[in-house]
């Protein structure tokens, strides 16, 4: 039996990111190493903290500035620090192939304000209208792989979880989908996310 919802991760699936480059560009703009942003930022629980709404930019500007010992313009450093996307061409047939057989679509991402903002600003012509539900960390307070945020994805997709499909980069979030009795697989490439489709049931024809 196909899937009757489709839920999808952001990063690494529908747009690839470079963290890499987002430290180098709040660098540049803050007039710090980009090491040191990578350690306040990641190794010192701000983009956690970002991501599951337990902060918003405002007191993440703040904090970043005050353990940096910098001062920058926060829709700058926002910019910067969001500016390091890019479309993950692969998945556009897919998506479109799954739209045509009917089968309503998701994003289930942890992500924060400042991302989704850029992603969804219209730049990218495929979010966010392409996906009935949208479920972000950040908005909801609680992130992958908590078993919470499945539960609450669950219920926007009003369907059994057994028939979700959910693709993820990161295996804990893919085991976590499988702990809350869905269907899920680990993304590698969007012509082996279309096989797995297929071999569900769901003729796409790619």
């Amino acid at each position: 039996m196909p899937p009757a919802f489709i839920y999808f991760d952001l990063g690494n699936v529908v747009f690839f990111f470079d963290r890499e480059r987002a430290f180098r560009q709040m660098a540049e703009t803050s007039g710090v190493d980009a090491s040191r942003v990578r350690d306040v930022v990641m190794d010192g629980g701000l983009q956690q903290s970002l991501e599951r709404g337990a902060i918003g930019w405002e007191e993440f500007h703040a904090e970043f500035s005050s353990r940096t010992g910098t001062q920058s313009d926060p829709g700058v450093l926002a910019r910067a620090a969001s500016d390091m996307f890019d479309l993950n061409a692969g998945m556009l047939p897919v998506v479109a192939a799954c739209k045509r057989a009917g089968i309503p679509l998701g994003i289930l991402s942890n992500t924060c304000a400042p991302h989704w903002d850029f992603l969804a600003s219209g730049r990218y012509a495929i979010v966010p209208d392409t996906f009935r539900e949208i479920v972000l960390s950040h908005e909801a307070g609680m992130a992958k792989p908590d078993r919470e945020i499945y539960a609450l994805a669950a219920a926007r997709a009003g369907v059994e979880p057994a028939r979700i499909f959910f693709c993820d980069d990161l295996p804990e979030h893919v085991a976590a989908a499988r702990a809350a009795g869905w269907d899920a697989e680990l993304f590698t490439t969007a012509p082996m996310l279309a096989d797995q489709l297929e071999r569900r049931g769901l003729p796409l024809g790619l």
